[in-house]
């Protein structure tokens, strides 16, 4: 098992708030490469026309929390 293996099964049997802890850790040492230039904004805005354009592509608010619970109660 390679090193990055073990510290991945490690960091997967850590509980829910450990685990969203330490992946802001990781992230936060990555070198700003990563980061968008207009810090997401150009994502956003695309994002907005898109569902100005096509409403049916969003998604409710009630959806989105019902999706959301399912995916944390498995």
């Amino acid at each position: 098992m390679t090193t990055l293996d073990a510290v991945e099964k490690l960091a997967l049997e850590l509980p829910e708030r450990q685990r969203a802890t330490l992946a802001l850790h990781m992230l936060h040492s990555l070198p700003a490469l990563f980061a968008e230039p207009d810090d997401g904004l150009g994502e956003a805005l695309r994002r907005d026309a898109e569902l100005e354009a096509n409403p049916s592509v969003g998604v409710a608010l009630e959806e989105f929390d019902a999706k959301i619970s399912q995916r944390r109660s498995v």
